[in-house]
């Protein structure tokens, strides 16, 4: 069974990873794999430096810095980028999934409804937070200012959206709580993929 793990910008999302990992679940990074592939793949960097320039790479390293600024507050750059990318990452997840034999695996991406992957999905968590609390983890995380972090998360499908086509949603106001969520969703997760 694959469970999709998705959630707004500094919802919780790699914290509650982290948790299903430690509980022995293997779990498929998209953002980060995303980004291997955008560095070691020959035919995903060429198609980058046709569309963003050869700013994009710098010592053979991906230039994010320069990426995040062309393309986050331009929605058509963004989506060229995305039809270059998340095609190789489909594929090199699928490549993944066939060499699991856990119960079931969790697929985090944080654009899971935008890039209409979630019917790689059996079921689908979607990791909630107050908006505050995600604005101050992020600007904190990334040392950014209040105005780039909301640019960031007008380009993701709002929180409420997210919930309404979720099949679970987990709350993270605390690690202590989250903790215990993640716990008790991890056994209805085990149990539902016996049957």
């Amino acid at each position: 069974m694959i469970v999709g793990l998705t959630g707004g910008i500094g919802s919780g999302k790699s914290t509650a990873l982290k948790m299903f990992e430690s509980l022995g679940v293997p779990v498929y990074q998209a953002d980060v794999e995303a980004k291997k592939i955008m560095v070691h793949s020959n035919e995903v960097k060429e198609s980058i430096i046709h569309l963003l320039g050869v700013e994009s790479y710098h010592n053979n390293e991906l230039n994010r810095t320069y990426i995040a600024q062309k393309v986050f507050n331009n929605k058509k750059l963004l989506t060229a980028l995305n039809t270059i990318v998340h095609p190789a990452v489909h594929k090199h997840f699928q490549e993944f999934v066939a060499k699991q034999k856990a119960p079931y695996l969790v697929y985090e991406n944080a654009i899971l409804y935008e890039n209409k992957s979630e019917h790689l999905c059996d079921k689908v968590i979607v990791v909630a937070a107050e908006l505050e609390d995600r604005i101050s983890r992020v600007m904190k995380r990334d040392k950014v200012d209040r105005e780039t972090v909301l640019s960031r998360m007008n380009n993701q499908w709002s929180q409420e959206d997210k919930i309404k086509k979720a099949d679970f949603v987990i709350h993270n106001s605390d690690l202590e709580k989250l903790a215990k969520e993640v716990a008790a969703l991890h056994y209805q997760l085990l149990k539902m993929s016996e049957v």
